[in-house]
């Protein structure tokens, strides 16, 4: 199996981009997620993607990854019942890798009900199967600097009840959980309410 592929990129949309390694055009599917991580690079630069390779009967498919952490997630999506490369790929470009971790962790059955093609069963699924994988992943939000992830989880479900945005909420518990990693859930939504 591949690792990872370098090469310069020959082509690049939304859905795919071909790398040119050595004379030879790899046709990589990506995802949003990736696709918006790659067009802020100079475009003669040279790129490495983290693949996957998907074998079928018909076609050996690729589909790349800016980090490994995507690739990580996108590995766990696929492990769950029901849920293909192709399934995969559109809820990766429909939720960022930090949005898809705190929606699972938080059991957060309606966001992934709104990316297109999935239920109301494979939300559930995706949900009981990859809890306990992602349980403490948010902690990779904090740059190593590891923080108890119930008290971020639980402070961002707080905050985005009262109707702040997921993003100016997570900025905010960031900041306060590097500061204080020891902080408890009602210091870190009180502070986090005054910073906002």
């Amino acid at each position: 199996m591949y690792d990872y592929i370098t090469g310069k990129i020959s082509e690049l949309n939304p859905a795919f981009a071909v790398l040119d390694n050595s004379g030879i055009g790899y046709m990589i599917n990506i995802s949003l997620s990736t696709f918006n991580e790659v067009s802020k690079r100079p475009k003669d630069e040279a790129l490495k993607l983290f693949v996957y390779e998907a074998i079928r009967e018909d076609a050996h498919v690729l589909f790349g990854f800016a980090t490994k952490r995507e690739r990580e997630l996108f590995m766990m999506l696929i492990s769950v019942s029901g849920v293909g490369p192709n399934t995969a790929r559109m809820i990766m470009s429909s939720l960022t890798p930090s949005d898809l971790e705190q929606c699972i962790a938080s059991g957060n059955v309606g966001m992934l009900k709104s990316v297109k093609g999935i239920g109301s069963k494979t939300a559930q699924r995706i949900l009981v199967d990859l809890k306990d994988k992602i349980k403490g992943a948010s902690d990779t939000l904090l740059n190593n600097d590891r923080a108890p992830s119930a008290v971020y989880d639980e402070a961002l479900a707080a905050l985005t009840m009262l109707g702040f945005t997921q993003q100016m909420s997570q900025k905010a518990l960031r900041k306060l959980l590097k500061e204080n990693p020891a902080i408890t859930v009602e210091d870190a939504i009180k502070k986090a309410l005054k910073m906002m």
